[in-house]
């Protein structure tokens, strides 16, 4: 932002300014914000400022399934100055991957269901998140209306905001960006591609593997495979972590077990 470089650790937000003409000789740090629970179970942070300028940041639930007071299982944004913290929402058990919708400004999000429920329960979540203040459920309701077994005693699923769209149960649902490129064909466009990491407590594994969520207003139209081949006769040789659209409309995929960037591109039929 305005040539600063934001960088998140899990307990605090560091920048580094002028950083594109200091690339072989970076600065110092000015340390932004180091108020963050130092927690390192879902703490990894994906970061991003918003259309309104502020910026944005994740603090996952310190374990599975836990009650614990905001900042955690939230989204919290600032002031780029590190200021002016507040709670976007709550009831986030752990998100590393959100963005904007085009035209609408609107922030949708993925979220990481809980473990230990059984193969096909809960599923992860796609949320939208039009205004601030929602919560949407977590350690009480999971997905639409799935009641925890521990704290969702008085609890019911009409309390929350229910997900945009229910994803696969344990597919581990990481970053994702609205499609804003003009390479692919127009029905791609100002939809979302998810990067699906991969069950790791599943008797059958699933996800490892692309999808792509179509939208209208704050509407899921439709959930389906886009990519996979990751995952072979149930061993996966590769885990997709995060999705990138390039300035030439190409999708970058990121994969942290095969050590890899892949640049998918279309071309079209002659």
């Amino acid at each position: 932002r305005n040539g600063s470089l934001y960088v998140a650790e899990v307990n605090r937000i560091l920048r580094y300014d002028n950083i594109a003409a200091r690339l072989s000789n970076p600065p110092d740090p000015v340390v932004v914000y180091d108020k963050l629970p130092s927690d390192r179970s879902h703490g990894w942070k994906f970061i991003a400022f918003g259309p309104d300028g502020k910026l944005y940041v994740p603090v996952g639930a310190p374990g599975n399934i836990v009650d614990k007071p905001a900042p955690y299982a939230s989204i919290l944004r600032f002031n780029p100055d590190g200021t002016g913290r507040e709670t976007f929402a709550r009831g986030i058990r752990n998100t590393v991957g959100f963005d904007w919708q085009p035209g609408t400004k609107t922030l949708w999000f993925t979220d990481n269901g809980r473990d230990w429920l059984g193969d096909n329960q809960p599923p992860d979540e796609l949320n939208c998140a039009p205004r601030a203040g929602l919560h949407f459920g977590y350690p009480y309701c999971h997905g639409k209306n799935i009641l925890d077994p521990e704290f969702g005693q008085g609890h019911k699923g009409s309390d929350y905001t229910p997900p945009a769209q229910e994803l696969g149960p344990h597919v581990a649902a990481l970053g994702m960006r609205f499609y804003t490129g003009t390479m692919f064909p127009a029905s791609y466009r100002n939809n979302i591609f998810i990067a699906e990491h991969g069950s790791w407590n599943r008797s059958t594994p699933i996800g490892y593997r692309l999808t792509w969520v179509k939208v209208a207003g704050d509407r899921a139209l439709s959930y389906e495979v886009f990519a996979q081949g990751w995952l072979q006769k149930g061993k996966a040789w590769g885990r997709p972590v995060d999705v990138l659209v390039m300035p030439d409309g190409a999708l970058l995929v990121s994969d942290d077990r095969a050590g890899a960037v892949y640049r998918i591109t279309y071309q079209k039929p002659k």
